[in-house]
């Protein structure tokens, strides 16, 4: 089996209505990279790639097109980055809604969470402490 460099054997694909707009929200808003766009039709997103990171902490989601037969996305997304509070300003004011302000959590990240205008909600963490996360 071959994945591509920055994927996972799962990797997240959100159908969106106003793809274009949702893309240069995840960079603006989130700081993904857009790799580049396959068009459906002039202005149709068919798959957008955006990615965050590099190395083995790498994570590319993609993004189409809702048909307008076809439900939207309905997913709750992780995103970790080096600083939970400066990326959640950055998201709010790139027009997400404040679910919850960064605050320490006992699993050993600094969390928040916020509501993109295309309803998805990203969980973004700042993992404080090094190892993995200790379970019950």
């Amino acid at each position: 089996m071959h994945v591509p460099a920055g994927f996972a054997a799962v990797a997240p694909y959100l159908m969106v209505r106003d793809a274009p707009a949702y893309l240069d929200f995840l960079v603006a808003g989130l700081g993904g990279t857009h790799l580049g766009t396959t068009w459906r039709e002039p202005g149709v997103v068919a798959n957008a790639q955006v990615r965050w990171g590099d190395g083995p902490d790498t994570a590319t989601i993609m993004v189409g097109e809702a048909r307008r037969d076809a439900d939207v996305s309905r997913i709750d997304l992780m995103l970790y980055v080096p600083n939970a509070d400066a990326a959640l300003d950055r998201a709010v004011a790139a027009g997400a809604r404040l679910l919850m302000a960064a605050s320490d959590q006992s699993y050993g990240d600094r969390q928040g969470g916020i509501t993109d205008a295309w309803g998805v909600t990203w969980w973004i963490s700042q993992r404080v402490v090094a190892g993995p996360y200790a379970f019950d």
